[in-house]
């Protein structure tokens, strides 16, 4: 092996050390590795994340939107940045590598430079996305909306079932909600994002290949559904004589997944994955009932048909009954497609390091934000079984390295030049 290559090889059992330790930190009152965006849990994670990042020579900041961002200034910072970014919040009974593989895999990219001696031109920063998963407030990638200006003051307004405001939580982690009426970061100013992510699905492990560069990145439209009928005494009520939100619900929701299994001119998925009932009491004809959706189609044509095909039953269902039914827009995602020059960049790097593959991501990420201001790519590595968002989530070390390696080999390539020559528009 010669010097270069080395220079690239990331400390594997550092990085899985660093993994263990950060997935550690979680509520321990939950299943799996749970720690969810503003509770304690991710505190306690943000503090030993800044330690980690101090560690290997970056300086630490939060910015507006509450991102934690370590930057290693290169030789010349008039140049746009590289930004290396995921995220280190969980959904509720979470795995362990769901994002925060590409944050630990940005640090050890900074220490495999600052052991090395070599100095990038551009200045490059690791940032750990606020809330990338939707959180109480009904909201995802808080912390990147914020970063490009997408974060409304109708968002910030939100409440969890606390009572609390986005707002409020923002600033709880040195977030200046205030502030985010305009955009953090401009066009121009970051010369490439990437990510590194598991694939949270079956194919590279199907395929046998331990790399994937991603084609395109799914937009995700969510909803809030509010289903409105009567409450009554659930034994002296003749059933002919009900208004019952839930029985509603369970017609709706049905034809919700009817509707998304159609045949489409792309593909496209639908998911109910929260509800909320009220009274939620056994003897109580259930009244109100909430409900979450979200669609997802790399194309917005086919959301926008499926929405409104949905609008419409969901309508006739709620006259038949007696029930009134409102949809609330919750946060929509424009789906994404990585450039075929970032594509190359990223496979000549893959190349170089394991076999690899292209295929487009069916999950949201942080990226999907970034992309409004700077050119973006993400890479896969094999999840086992397919499985994600579960205790059993699972990539094997030797993979989340490749990822690293790969991605030093991509951020060192377009610092030399290859960013520009091919087309990147990676200085504005």
């Amino acid at each position: 092996m010669n010097e270069e290559n080395r220079a690239w090889k990331p400390n594997a059992e550092r990085l899985w050390a660093d993994l263990e330790a950060l997935s550690g930190i979680a509520d321990e009152t939950k299943l799996g590795w749970t720690r969810r965006s503003f509770s304690e849990a991710y505190d306690r994670g943000r503090s030993w994340l800044t330690e980690r990042m101090e560690d290997a020579g970056l300086t630490v900041r939060i910015d507006e939107a509450s991102n934690l961002i370590g930057t290693l200034t290169g030789t010349d910072p008039d140049l746009p940045s590289l930004m290396i970014g995921s995220h280190t919040d969980t959904v509720n009974g979470g795995g362990r590598f769901d994002g925060i593989i590409g944050v630990l895999g940005g640090i050890e990219i900074a220490r495999m430079l600052r052991q090395s001696g070599f100095r990038l031109r551009r200045t490059l920063e690791i940032v750990d996305f606020t809330a990338e998963e939707p959180s109480e407030f009904g909201i995802s990638t808080v912390g990147s909306r914020g970063m490009v200006g997408k974060l409304s003051e109708e968002m910030l307004d939100r409440t969890d079932p606390g009572g609390r405001t986005l707002r409020e939580a923002v600033a709880s982690l040195g977030g200046r909600p205030e502030l985010l009426s305009r955009a953090l970061r401009q066009i121009g100013e970051i010369g490439l994002y990437l990510e590194l992510h598991i694939e949270q699905g079956p194919v590279l492990e199907r395929t046998g290949a331990v790399l994937g560069v991603v084609t395109g990145i799914v937009g995700i439209h969510r909803y809030r559904v509010r289903i409105v009928g009567q409450p009554n005494h659930a034994g002296t009520t003749p059933m002919n004589m009900r208004f019952d939100a839930l029985a509603g619900f369970c017609e709706i929701g049905l034809a919700f997944e009817k509707t998304c299994k159609q045949i489409y001119f792309a593909d496209a998925v639908g998911t109910i994955g929260t509800i909320r009932n009220d009274p939620n009491a056994s003897n109580v004809i259930p009244g109100i009932v909430e409900f979450d959706l979200e669609i997802r189609s790399l194309e917005a044509e086919v959301s926008r048909q499926i929405y409104e095909a949905f609008v419409a039953e969901a309508n006739r269902i709620a006259e038949s009954r007696g029930l009134s039914v409102s949809l609330d827009p919750l946060s929509k995602s424009d789906a994404i497609q990585v450039s075929p020059e970032v594509r190359r960049l990223l496979g000549e790097a893959c190349a170089e390091v394991s076999s690899t593959i292209e295929l487009p991501s069916g999950a949201g990420h942080d990226a999907n934000q970034l992309a409004a201001v700077a050119p973006i790519g993400m890479l896969f590595v094999p999840s086992l079984d397919g499985k994600s968002h579960c205790p059993e989530e699972w990539t094997e070390p030797s993979h989340f390295a490749a990822g690293v390696e790969a991605l030093a080999r991509a951020i060192m390539a377009f610092d030399a030049g290859a960013g520009r020559e091919s087309g990147a528009k990676a200085d504005g």
